[in-house]
């Protein structure tokens, strides 16, 4: 069993930070040029990494899977970033970003953390501001915010619709900087297929596929920063990039990484529903559309039929006949509840035969009463870009009909255990933004995955690693000559050459999109033990037809995209039996988990404080057995922890 040591700094929760700061390690800049970072992603949390750690003056090598950094998937977080700068003077602060986020939550993330993130967010805002990000602004000139779920004030800063390309377009100038200067140096098209441990059990380097050669390259270092996003794609039908995966966080756990909470997975509320059976992934229609869109469904089941059915649309349902059930039942939040909140009501009402669209399985987002009270012309500067793609993908116009939205596997607050520092348990590797478990809890409130991200590779991962590395100088340059080198490299071309070896029947596409059908279906929005046991019974069979039938046609030599899925897939029909498991055993209801057998009378998730306030760190132990479960107590040391409440403020 592994020992878990947080390393949370002593004194109040808003001192920590600043404490520990004043009494870190550093390097001096001498050193630092002695120093090699390997740094696995190019998004947001990766790529402000790596240029952050370079600019300091360490060598840096980034690798990411795309052909550029700009197309890491931290450019399709499009509604905004949270900070508590209280530009609208409508009573923000540190404190209450903090309490939102830890609340959100479900009271399921870390305190220090959490609290963390709130405060270093205003730094945030000026660093990009002065990076050129355009967000909006007011006439006046200020920048300019709006409201997100599960928040009662304006937080969110924004650039239209396209939050998420704008400040990665930032940290992509600050990341050409550092690689035109030579103090960071890009690799693109790689893939890491394993992590390097050396004896003393440090992690000292990856192993990488060349995605255009087929080349397996060594790289070394004296840490490894993983900021490789999350794992949503095991569920195949997802809003994340269909290159996005959890093969690197994947491959860290199998040589020792513990991987934290890997149930607490976000369903986001505002996605275009699932049109047919040969669709590859789902779009995202942002959060933001929530601050002016009413969300509802007919209150008349016969209604609703007749839209399923075709026979009226929407405009014909007269307001009285109307159900806008988030306000209905939430009102003092409304449509802007949590999205875990939202996407459960969702459900609810289309389970009850209330949903609308030809399969009943979704509901209306409507902007009739936004534009008639604010102006379309309004509308369109706020959602415009939003607009336009939803109408290219459904060929309906938005301004003059509602949307048709459904919930949809998104973010995933599970991920890899870290401590304060953001260094897992393996000494040396670290881990950054969707990679790690830290600041969410059991669910991500909107526009805090931008916030996460960018805090964790501007201003937190520059001190904490500095920290581990301030005695890495006596070690000396670390080469990929060794015995654990060649180790690793001999263990992933054994993988390869098995997986090009079975020559089965099955493509690797039929067999994760089966994966994904047991996921959404027994683990997705709404979890059983008995369907927990059947998933994990269905998927150990769905991997041994996988290793026994699955074809992968192509040569390992050059590029080969289906050997690059299949061994994404094979790492997702594992996480997925671990997800499943971590799921079985939390015997409540927290966020994103939602077990049937524990809510209230009124269908809101019932957490179980007494047994269940921990992180669950899951050990690997070995293929085809069980994983072993170390336990990190939450402790909230001056925060109220009591059943969330969106009905009243």
């Amino acid at each position: 069993m592994a020992k878990l040591d947080s390393k949370i700094p002593k004194g109040r929760l808003a001192d920590k930070w600043t404490l520990y700061k004043e009494y870190q390690k550093i390097v001096s800049p001498a050193n630092k040029r002695k120093i090699d970072i390997i740094v696995v992603g190019t998004g947001l949390a990766g790529g402000a990494a790596a240029a952050s750690l370079g600019e300091l003056g360490f060598n840096v090598k980034v690798f990411c899977i795309q052909d550029s950094p700009r197309r890491a998937h931290s450019i399709a977080a499009q509604g905004g970033i949270n900070a508590a700068k209280n530009y609208p003077n409508d009573g923000d602060t540190i404190y209450r970003l903090y309490y939102d986020t830890i609340k959100g939550g479900d009271y399921r993330g870390r305190e220090a953390n959490t609290y963390r993130l709130a405060e270093v967010s205003n730094n945030i805002i000026d660093q990009c501001v002065a990076q050129g990000v355009p967000f909006a602004r007011e006439y006046s000139g200020y920048l300019d915010n709006r409201s997100f779920g599960g928040a009662q004030v304006s937080r969110t800063f924004y650039a239209r619709g396209q939050t998420g390309q704008q400040l990665l377009l930032g940290a992509y100038g600050a990341l050409s900087k550092e690689i035109k200067k030579g103090s960071v140096k890009l690799f693109t098209r790689r893939e890491m297929l394993d992590l390097v441990i050396m004896k003393d059990g440090r992690a000292r380097g990856i192993i990488v596929r060349n995605l255009f050669t087929g080349e397996i390259e060594r790289h070394s270092a004296h840490a490894v920063l993983i900021a490789s996003g999350g794992y949503g794609n095991v569920f195949f039908l997802s809003t994340n990039a269909m290159n996005s995966n959890g093969s690197a966080a994947w491959r860290a756990y199998k040589r020792g990484a513990l991987f934290a909470n890997p149930c607490y997975v976000q369903i986001h509320p505002t996605c275009i529903p699932v049109h047919g059976d040969y669709q590859s992934k789902l779009t995202l229609m942002s959060e933001s559309l929530r601050n002016d869109g009413r969300i509802w469904v007919p209150k008349k089941k016969e209604d609703a039929q007749k839209i399923q059915r075709g026979e009226i649309k929407a405009n014909d349902i007269p307001e009285e006949d109307r159900d806008y059930y988030l306000e209905r039942r939430y009102p003092a939040f409304g449509n802007l509840v949590p999205r875990d909140v939202a996407s459960r009501a969702a459900k609810e009402r289309c389970d009850a035969g209330f949903g609308v669209g030809k399969t009943g399985l979704a509901v209306f987002l409507d902007f009739k009463d936004a534009i008639k009270r604010l102006g379309r012309d309004v509308i369109e500067a706020r959602y415009g870009n939003l607009f336009q793609m939803y109408e290219k993908i459904v060929d309906e116009n938005p301004y003059e009909v509602p949307m048709r939205i459904y919930p949809a596997i998104h973010y995933t607050m599970g991920g890899l255990w870290v401590d304060y520092e953001l260094q897992s348990n393996i000494p040396g590797l670290f881990v950054a933004g969707e990679a790690n478990f830290s600041d969410h809890g059991a669910n991500r409130l909107g526009a805090s995955a931008l916030m996460q991200g960018l805090a964790d590779g501007y201003f937190i991962i520059p001190f904490t690693m500095q920290n581990y590395l301030a005695d890495q100088i006596a070690v000396g340059k670390i080469t990929s000559d060794s015995e654990e080198f060649d180790q690793a490299e001999k263990e992933v071309r054994e993988r390869i050459d098995k997986l090009m070896s079975i020559n089965g029947t099955e493509t690797v596409d039929s067999i994760h999109k089966r994966l994904g059908h047991i996921m959404w279906h027994y683990v997705g929005m709404a979890r059983n033990k008995e369907g927990l046991e059947k998933a994990i019974s269905e998927i150990q069979a769905l991997r041994k037809e996988f290793w026994t039938n699955v074809r992968v046609p192509g040569k390992t030599d050059g590029i080969n995209i289906e050997l690059e899925k299949a061994l994404r897939v094979a790492d997702f029909l594992e996480l997925g039996e671990l997800m499943a498991r971590d799921a079985l055993h939390r015997e409540e209801s927290a966020g994103g988990h939602f077990r049937e057998e524990y809510q209230t009378e009124e269908g809101e998730a019932l957490r179980n404080d007494k047994d269940f306030m921990y992180v669950a760190a899951w050990e690997y132990t070995g293929d085809d057995k069980e994983p072993m479960l170390n336990k990190e107590k939450l402790v909230y040391e001056e925060t109220e922890v009591k059943q969330r409440n969106y009905k009243t403020a």
